[in-house]
């Protein structure tokens, strides 16, 4: 074992029709500690690799029932997730610098030193484990940058969060469901950074912003002359979210013939451009959104029933930002991090500020909250944003319309327990954040050290820091 976090011995698969060397290979690499099993073609490669997840292979370039070496070349990409060296003779030299070139790690030539073969072996061993190494504390720290985006203490925002864990690494289709506004792109795209795609393209489409005659060469792409206009070839969208994510948002609003189209696209993994002959293929990730009722329009003949079953996978829902009223305080905290960035200084809300952001009827959404936090920050002063800034902004007669709680004389009881549970959830993480020490949390939160010691006595935390 070449790596002691490694939780078995490294994996070896011998591909060579020979048994006589698989045989002493075999023996050979059992007794520098390797998992070792044999394959004496492609098709055998391939029923091995289902049960006998190989770290590594050693594959023979002139294999059964053609002994052609272009046959193996062509197979080298499908096995390159792991390293693949090729076992070659010394006149096949070009040919495996070809297979070099199609993915593989190295290669050796027969007859093979056993010196030589531990070596390599052992140095593609030990890369294909620091790859994975690396892949997994990317994954972590990718976890971290993004799920902070689907920020809620509210039990949706919880299961939401552990869906899109558990889905992200897998392969299974999403359909993000919810009202404009709720984060169903940001849902999307964490399912994409999080997953083993992330390196490759997010191709973001929105269905219903595209014209029905244009979306065909759009997804699709299209060939010099397919149209007047056409005058060289284009890559479409599909093709650009080609090994990566494609996500369609709006699915909905998807006129009947792409649908039928785009069936297809799941099914097969292939497509024509526009005006094309040649197929081509395609390996994407699917996850699709709508705010509308699909099982509704698929009964009134404006959607595929097959497309809708083939495309909804796993279905996430996302509810109005009204039904998770407990998430506001720590949305507007996520997005005021975002902006104190953007602007160079530590922003801040006073509390009549925050009173009116917590008790406002947000119809639009997270994207009205954002957008409206966006508009009063570009005009604050001295980093506070102010209940005056927007008044100054018209957005306090547009509250009052829409929502009678803030008329006066309206009871802010329970507005103020939401200002104080966010002012406490907002001293613990300070404090958590600058490991107790509570002239550094001061500072961040942009008060006097004096100031939060009150507030530290006053909401009874004294557990917190020792300084």
């Amino acid at each position: 074992m070449f790596n002691a976090t490694t939780p078995h011995p490294a994996r070896i698969l011998i591909v060579d029709d020979e048994p006589a060397f698989r045989l002493l290979a075999e023996r050979f690499l059992q007794q520098q500690g390797y998992q070792v099993a044999g394959a004496a073609n492609l098709d055998d490669t391939r029923s091995k690799l289902q049960q006998f997840d190989a770290d590594l292979i050693l594959l023979d370039l002139a294999l059964p029932p053609a002994f052609d070496p272009a046959a193996t070349l062509a197979a080298v990409p499908e096995f390159s997730s792991r390293p693949v060296i090729i076992l070659t003779g010394h006149a096949e030299r070009e040919l495996a610098l070809q297979a070099i070139a199609q993915g593989a790690w190295d290669f050796i030539a027969k007859p093979i030193d056993p010196e030589l073969l531990a070596v390599v072996v052992k140095r593609a061993i030990t890369k294909h484990q620091l790859e994975k190494e690396v892949r997994q504390l990317k994954q972590g720290l990718q976890q971290q940058s993004f799920l902070p985006k689907l920020a809620g203490h509210s039990r949706h925002m919880e299961t939401v969060r552990t869906l899109v864990q558990r889905i992200a690494p897998t392969e299974v289709r999403v359909l993000v469901t919810g009202p404009s506004g709720t984060g169903k792109e940001v849902i999307s795209r964490a399912l994409h950074e999080l997953s083993p795609r992330a390196d490759k393209a997010f191709v973001s489409v929105h269905c219903g912003a595209i014209p029905a005659d244009l979306l065909e060469s759009e997804l699709f792409g299209y060939v010099k002359g397919a149209f007047t206009g056409a005058d060289k070839d284009r890559q479409g969208l599909l093709k650009l979210a080609d090994g990566g994510t494609l996500f369609l948002d709006e699915i909905g609003e998807m006129p009947l013939p792409m649908q039928v189209k785009l069936l297809r696209v799941l099914q097969e993994g292939t497509f024509y451009p526009v005006g094309g002959r040649e197929q081509q293929k395609i390996d994407i990730r699917l996850v699709s959104a709508t705010n509308a009722n699909l099982p509704d329009l698929v009964k009134q003949g404006k959607f595929r029933e097959d497309l809708y079953y083939r495309i909804k996978g796993v279905t996430i829902e996302t509810v109005a930002l009204d039904e998770r009223r407990e998430d506001i305080p720590l949305l507007i905290q996520f997005f005021l991090e975002q902006l104190s960035v953007q602007y160079g200084q530590k922003l801040q809300l006073e509390s009549a500020a925050i009173s009116w952001f917590l008790q406002k009827h947000w119809p639009g959404n997270v994207r009205e909250l954002k957008n409206t936090l966006e508009s009063v920050a570009a005009i604050a002063q001295q980093g506070v944003i102010r209940l005056a800034d927007i008044q100054l902004l018209h957005l306090e007669h547009q509250t009052r319309e829409t929502d009678p709680e803030l008329e006066p004389g309206a009871d802010l009881s329970s507005l103020d327990e939401q200002v104080k549970a966010l002012e406490i959830r907002l001293i613990q993480q300070a404090m958590v954040q600058c490991h107790g020490n509570k002239s550094q949390a001061s500072r961040a939160l942009g008060i006097s050290r004096q100031g939060l010691l009150k507030k530290i006595e006053r909401y009874g935390l004294t557990e917190l820091g020792d300084d």
